[in-house]
């Protein structure tokens, strides 16, 4: 796609989200270092490592056409310029500073994703009632001819979901893969990292998790190299295991790629392409490269444009189950030393160390035990945010407020995505080694996630009886003879 160009005399302001080639349309750039971008909540110091290095590596990379600067709010960087234009930046809060800030800004369209904000809206206008990323995903396979073969998806139907839901090879501790290629750290890394030591030294700034060696790429040469490594050493175990966890294996199979996208150095574009090339030559299964492109042309596609589309107040007050449990101490500081469920503590260690876990762990291990806790969705999604390196402003809302949590009674997803300890027993080797059981919900060795979703389901019955994917869960509950001992047991609980 060639990018639209803003006026000649004017400076490109670079923002958040705009660190690559994509965002740039050869003129003079204003690449805003605001420290507000850090200081807002409690961040992983790693997110703020990659988000800076990312920043300061475009600086260099654009040499003498780049005026950095280094401001406290991005407010001190608009105020009095009249030269700018600006790609419309992806979050709600730098679009109303650039439109309030920035009088005279010239704003251009929006880049980075799959289809414009126009074409959704347009599209989403037309929708009556619920509509669902499965109608968007497959409009965007027939536009763009993605795996079509004439006017029919090839293999028969746009979703292979069903092929791509294998449990961890038996008795495997890892999926015996190589490791994913990593970066290597450089002179801006030393210096971002002397950095982010002054500032929480001084008091600047708080940080949670540990700064691991950089895992991600921040410029689009280090997302390229990235992207090549993925399709040719891992896409195509990424479909059978995407569902898969493994204690051993933090990565599994997955690409790593939604930090560099995120960061705006990888073209959504290029990412699906290469994926396609892979089947095309026979690099890849099918069911592999649909689910990889479902994931970054259906699911993120649809979440950004739902960000827009659901408007100002989405996120904000939405909360259907009636949840206002405060995150407790030990999830808000990452603290998995006290946690004895290893699938809990296997995914609180993780995201110490490395701000990324994969979306089975983001789904159904943290997003579910949050569910069944009550947690407040709200804090909730900004807590998702902070800790997780690819968490961006636009990213979270309907991920965790409409799917993870169903806060917002159904308008993302059509139901909670709540399970039982079985579920992360048959997709997982965890529960081998836990003093937790996951066929038992009462008792000093009941499953806490098998527990907590009975009761659940008896805190959120009159919120769920008239969803008919509910009716069958419910109505085992009402079954359950020891269901008042259950409840009881849960609201002692403590640390898992």
């Amino acid at each position: 796609m060639t990018p639209e160009r803003g006026s000649t005399e004017r400076t490109r302001l670079v923002l958040p989200g705009q660190y690559g080639p994509l965002f740039d349309d050869g003129g003079p750039a204003l690449v805003v270092e605001a420290r507000e971008f850090f200081t807002a909540r409690p961040m992983h110091r790693a997110k703020a490592h990659l988000w800076l290095s990312a920043l300061r590596h475009r600086v260099r990379e654009l040499g003498d056409r780049a005026e950095h600067v280094q401001v406290d709010t991005l407010k001190d960087a608009l105020v009095g310029r009249d030269d700018l234009d600006v790609v419309d930046p992806p979050s709600r809060t730098l679009r109303a500073q650039v439109r309030h800030w920035g009088r005279g800004t010239e704003v251009l369209p929006s880049r980075g994703f799959i289809t414009d904000e126009a074409e959704f809206a347009e599209w989403a206008a037309e929708r009556t009632g619920r509509f669902r990323m499965e109608t968007h995903y497959e409009r965007v396979r027939r536009r763009e001819g993605w795996l079509m073969q004439s006017d029919e998806p090839i293999g028969g139907k746009f979703s292979l979901d069903d092929q791509n839901r294998e449990p961890p090879p038996k008795g495997a501790t890892t999926l015996g893969l190589p490791e994913p290629w990593w970066p290597t750290e450089d002179d801006i890394d030393d210096e971002v990292r002397h950095d982010l030591d002054r500032w929480e030294r001084d008091g600047e700034v708080r940080f949670v998790g540990r700064d691991d060696t950089r895992r991600f790429a921040v410029t689009a040469d280090e997302a390229r190299q990235a992207l090549d490594d993925f399709v040719q050493v891992r896409l195509g175990d990424f479909g059978p295991f995407e569902d898969a966890t493994l204690t051993n294996d933090w990565t599994m199979a997955h690409s790593l790629l939604s930090v560099p996208m995120n960061l705006g150095v990888l073209d959504p574009f290029e990412v699906v392409e290469a994926a396609l090339a892979a089947h095309r030559d026979h690099d890849a299964p099918l069911a592999s490269v649909e689910g990889f492109v479902r994931q970054v042309a259906g699911w993120r596609d649809y979440v950004w444009h739902l960000y827009w589309w659901f408007g100002d107040d989405y996120g904000a007050e939405e909360n259907a189950l009636d949840a206002h449990e405060r995150l407790p101490r030990w999830w808000r500081e990452l603290d998995a030393s006290e946690i004895d469920a290893v699938c809990l503590s296997t995914a609180m260690e993780g995201l110490h160390d490395h701000g990324w876990l994969h979306h089975i762990q983001r789904l159904m291990v943290l997003g579910n035990w949050a569910l069944q806790r009550g947690y407040d969705p709200v804090h909730l999604t900004e807590w998702f945010t902070d800790v997780f390196v690819d968490g961006t402003d636009w990213v979270m809302p309907a991920n965790i407020i409409g799917m993870s949590q169903h806060a917002d009674g159904g308008m993302v997803a059509t139901k909670p995505y709540a399970s039982g300890g079985r579920y992360i027993d048959r997709m997982s080797d965890h529960c081998g080694g836990c003093r937790y059981d996951p066929t038992k919900r009462l008792g000093e060795d009941a499953c806490p996630f098998t527990a907590g979703y009975w009761a659940f389901l008896s805190r959120t019955e009159p919120a769920l009886r008239d969803n008919n994917r509910m009716a069958r869960p419910l109505q085992q509950m009402r079954k359950l003879a020891d269901l008042d001992e259950v409840v009881a047991q849960e609201a002692r609980r403590g640390t898992p």
